[in-house]
Parts: structure tokens; sequence; C-alpha cells
């Protein structure tokens, strides 16, 4: 059994797609339709443009998708049984198992990106990377340091055992990584990303975001879809469509969907992105399954 895992924000780099865009027809028309539905060139900022271009919000989002969307779609090697994305990643999942067009994917995505930057600029917000201490010792500290200090801080992402993401106020994050990294943290830092991203922060931005999601079309998907909000496999449409809209205030539970995809039975598991970033994460996590990249199928080889 086969799962293919979607990446989220942060794997971007200069130059994503444009050897996908170059030797495959089938990718070049995807891209070229998604400059008209945007309006714009994103494949000139995804191909020549500086990092600080793709870094912007209107671009950031669409550009991950679309590079992980059009790699899933341009090969006929692989068909997975199972799929799942890391926060952003859920959409190119959501997208390739059928439950989404292409079309909304990118639709949802844009404006995902812009609605919740337009809160980020609303609070002064950050995230931090903890590894090194147990998901249960983060909680219970995470829970005295907020109610110690004042300054609001919650969980944003499981990556794995040993391996998570905190969120919330600017000096919360601060103070956190601070008394982490003294607590014996292998590292505890702020991360140079700006808001509370998978959050309360982000309540207004949930509610904005579930009226576009409730007046798009969703379908049955051709396979189940592993949710981050849940960490469960999902098929039914109305849970799919109430997970996606509690999905940008919920923390990312990718550690549960790995042990969930584990027990379902996946044995081969293929990151769809630009690194190895769930590759890492997912090897030390499942040793004796089959895990690499989807660049490695005959198509692009």
């Amino acid at each position: 059994m086969k799962a293919f895992i979607f990446p989220g924000q942060g794997v971007q780099r200069e130059g994503m797609g444009k050897e996908l865009y170059h030797n495959f027809p089938k990718a070049r028309d995807l891209f070229e339709h998604a400059n008209d539905l945007l309006g714009r060139r994103i494949t000139d900022v995804m191909f020549t443009g500086s990092e600080l271009e793709l870094l912007e919000t209107k671009n950031t989002q669409p550009a991950v998708f679309l590079y992980c969307t059009i790699l899933a779609l341009t090969q006929n090697d692989i068909i997975p049984d199972v799929v799942a994305g890391h926060s952003l990643g859920e959409f190119s999942a959501l997208v390739v198992s059928g439950a989404l067009s292409f079309e909304d994917g990118l639709n949802l995505v844009l404006n995902r990106a812009l609605i919740a930057q337009k809160v980020c600029e609303k609070y002064e917000t950050a995230m931090g990377a903890i590894i090194g201490l147990s998901d249960d010792y983060i909680a219970k500290r995470l829970d005295e340091i907020s109610k110690e200090s004042g300054e609001p801080i919650y969980f944003a992402n499981y990556n794995g055992p040993g391996q998570v993401v905190i969120t919330g106020s600017k000096i919360g994050i601060r103070i956190a990584c601070k008394i982490f990294k003294a607590e014996g943290a292998n590292k505890a830092v702020p991360l140079s990303i700006g808001g509370a991203f998978h959050s309360p922060f982000m309540e207004e931005a949930k509610n904005e975001l579930a009226k576009i999601i409730t007046k798009t079309k969703f379908n049955t998907p051709s396979c189940p879809i592993f949710q981050c909000v849940d960490g469960k496999s999902h098929t039914n449409v109305n849970e799919i469509i109430n997970n996606l809209v509690l999905h940008i205030t919920h923390p990312v539970l990718w550690t549960d969907m790995v042990r969930n995809m584990e027990k379902y039975g996946v044995q081969e598991y293929y990151e769809v992105g630009i690194d190895d970033t769930l590759q890492k994460i997912v090897t030390r996590m499942c040793p004796d399954k089959k895990v690499c990249s989807i660049m490695e199928v005959q198509t692009y080889k």
C-alpha cells in the first residue's frame, strides 16, 4: 500500500518547478492554467524570482501548492492508496485524491494565504521549534509557562516524537524557547515565520475562510485522505469539509497521521515535494518501511 505525503510551507526555493515545466508538457499546461487563473505569471516568480519575491504572501503558499500538486499529477507511475499533507500540503492531497478540483484547490490556497496574512498583521506572534523533549512534557510546561508569563502559547505542529512546533505571542515564544533549552531540549529556537498558524489566534481567519470553503464543490476522494485536524482517514465529504474549516486554528497532528497510516497498512511513503523534510520524520518513525521521493519514479528519471 502506497501513500503520497505532501509538505507544507517552508520548503519553497528559488527555481522551483522550472525543470518540471520545461520537460513535461502536462506540467507546462497546468502551470499555464494556474497563471491564467491567478491573472499573473506566478511561474516567473517560481522559476526566476528572488527569495524575497517567493516569500511574499501572495506567492509562497500558491507556489508550494502548485509545485507539489503538479509534480504528483504529471506522472502515472504510482497511484496512491492514501494521501496526506502537512498543513498547506493537505490542499495538494485533496486535489490529487480528486476531492477538490485543481482550480478550487488553488483558489482556497490563495485565499488561505491572504486571509491569514491579514490576521498575522494584527498580532505580534511567532512560532518556535522544540526538539528533544517529550510531547507530554512540553504540553505540561506550555500550560505552566503560559500561566506564569501571562503570554498565550500553543502547540502548532506535532511533527514526530520529540519534535514539535509551538506558536503564540512573540514574547511568549521567546520565553518558552529559553526555558525549554535550559530544561534539556536539544533545540529550542524561534522560527522565521510570522503569525500564529494553527492556533486560536487564527479564529478570525477560520471564520472568513469557512465561508469560501462551504461554497466550494467537494467530491468523494478516490482514496482516503488522512487529515491534520484529527490524524484519521476520511472519505466522507462532510467530514473532509468540517476538518478543513478547523484546519487553520487546530494543531497539525502529523505524528498521529503517520501512525494511523502505518496501522492502515501503508508500506511505501512517497514525499511529493522539493526536499526530504517529511521523509526524515517518517523514516525515524517507520524505519522498516520504504520512504522516498516521488522524484525517484520512472517518469522523472
